[in-house]
């Protein structure tokens, strides 16, 4: 179900994609999707919940905060951005239409960004000792978010016709020089 939704969400749109419309796709009766669900909202939060669960950043998050090498740290940053983007950049785009009409997926989004930038603040706290020199924290977290941004990942990759290996090399290179101290 939660795959018919993405996939009628990422073609028609969130906000003209009906639950009915999901229920036909996916071929499962109506009540039971709002037995099981109640509404759309819900279900755009199990799609997020299954991408981030398949992209399995985490265990990259982990591994670069583990590392003492900031270049390493940041390699594996990209890493992780590439695959959020590559098996999920739709799932942005869909949060991002839906936030504009509905308080509460806004709501959820804010929270789902304030968590991500938490994770990166974490990351570059990690390889702060490493950073160049009069690089305040909070910009490198700018610098940071606005490098990752889905729009640069859809114009380069989607857009551009980059392989996504390319976009994660390019991204990698960007950050070592924004925020290191080059040899």
């Amino acid at each position: 179900m939660a795959r018919t939704a993405r996939r009628l969400f990422a073609a028609n749109g969130y906000a003209a994609t009906t639950i009915s419309e999901i229920s036909g796709g996916a071929n499962i009766p109506l009540q039971t999707i709002y037995s099981a669900f109640g509404n759309k909202p819900a279900i755009l939060e199990e799609i997020r919940r299954l991408w981030i669960a398949d992209a399995d950043v985490q265990e990259l998050h982990r591994q670069a905060l583990a590392t003492a090498d900031a270049r390493e740290s940041l390699r594996l940053a990209a890493r992780w951005t590439r695959r959020q983007m590559e098996l999920g950049s739709d799932v942005i785009s869909m949060y991002q239409e839906a936030s504009r009409t509905d308080p509460r997926i806004a709501e959820t989004w804010r929270q789902v960004l304030w968590s991500r930038e938490a994770a990166i603040r974490r990351l570059l706290n990690s390889i702060a000792p490493q950073c160049r020199r009069g690089l305040k924290p909070d910009q490198a977290l700018d610098v940071y978010v606005t490098c990752t941004l889905a729009e640069i990942y859809r114009t380069l990759v989607s857009e551009r016709g980059w392989p996504p290996h390319r976009y994660e090399t390019w991204l990698s290179d960007l950050l070592i020089h924004e925020m290191l101290d080059q040899p």
